[in-house]
């Protein structure tokens, strides 16, 4: 994880409403992806994840590009959350919450029985995973593990459910500095 280490503290942190919001080239493309970076966050995530799963599921948007890289490396299907509703026969909303903001997001193609990887770039507030698991549970799915890019150390909504995330890297963010643990 050294390269995931150093571009870290490369990272710009700017503030929305008080909010400390790191922009990083896996959870924004921003600056851009280099594959070397986006090669070693996969395979730390084939070392670490539960692999034995029917899909891999990833909230739009940035986990989309980490979770297609490890579709393609594993050839595990991928099941984008999107925030976009298409009317599907099956589809399933929820409601999210993060720290700077409330949307929508919609399932499809999760059905009761499906054993789910789910991937993500960034666990901060954990508004999102915790909605996810909850859909997720509802339909009847079983999510095996929950592997998260980088976890941002504190409490998080996620606490609130059955499941937790491993991490490859945790973080603070505070003061305009990433410290990593």
């Amino acid at each position: 994880m050294e390269r995931l280490r150093a571009s870290l503290h490369e990272a710009p942190i700017i503030d929305k409403d008080g909010y400390e919001y790191l922009v990083h080239p896996i959870s924004n493309g921003v600056p851009m992806l280099d594959p070397a970076l986006l090669r070693e966050v996969v395979v730390g995530i084939v070392r670490n994840a539960d692999l034995d799963v029917d899909k891999i599921v990833a909230p739009e948007a940035m986990g989309i590009h980490v979770a297609t890289a490890l579709s393609l490396q594993t050839d595990i299907p991928l099941v984008v959350i999107r925030k976009r509703e298409y009317g599907l026969p099956e589809e399933v909303s929820l409601e999210k919450s993060t720290g700077y903001s409330s949307s929508e997001m919609y399932i499809n193609d999760i059905e009761a029985g499906d054993r789910v990887l789910i991937v993500d770039d960034l666990l901060s507030t954990g508004g999102t995973l915790a909605a996810i698991t909850e859909a997720l549970d509802d339909i009847g799915a079983d999510v095996a593990d929950i592997v998260v890019v980088l976890n941002k150390v504190g409490e998080s909504a996620l606490d609130q459910t059955d499941y937790e995330a491993t991490s490859l890297l945790d973080i603070t963010v505070e003061d305009g500095e990433v410290t990593v643990h």
